[in-house]
């Protein structure tokens, strides 16, 4: 998926999500970040949402088949257990697509105060 197509589908999530101009796009790798008041909340990679959860989330996403995001660098697969991809069920339906974005922003921490929830996961390439 390009840079523009990826940006397209941010911009289609957002306008979902909230009124127009309440989230901005921004460039992240090589996909688009969703960012609301400076805190990014989610983003599209590769045609996939994901958005930003605390522990409830977590467990509700794992329960619907939701994988945390992860991509491999060095040789290792990197996960990343703060994001997680949206399950179709949640962006068929408008207000439920709502109701987890401001669950996502909740659950984001306020730019300045960092934690990590990033878990590498080594594995042998090849």
């Amino acid at each position: 998926m390009s840079s523009e197509a990826t940006r397209g589908l941010a911009l289609d999530f957002a306008s979902q999500i909230a009124p127009a101009g309440c989230i901005d796009i921004r460039r992240f790798f090589g996909g688009s970040a969703l960012v609301r008041n400076g805190a990014q909340f989610g983003f599209v990679m590769k045609g996939t949402l994901y958005l930003r959860v605390d522990e409830a989330m977590r467990a509700e996403f794992e329960a619907d088949g939701s994988e945390p995001f992860s991509y491999r660098a060095a040789g290792r697969e990197v996960t990343v257990r703060c994001y997680y991809a949206v399950p179709a069920h949640v962006i068929d339906d408008p207000a439920l697509l709502h109701g987890y974005a401001e669950r996502a922003l909740h659950a984001t921490p306020t730019p300045g105060h960092r934690r990590s929830d990033t878990i590498l996961a080594v594995s042998r390439s090849g």
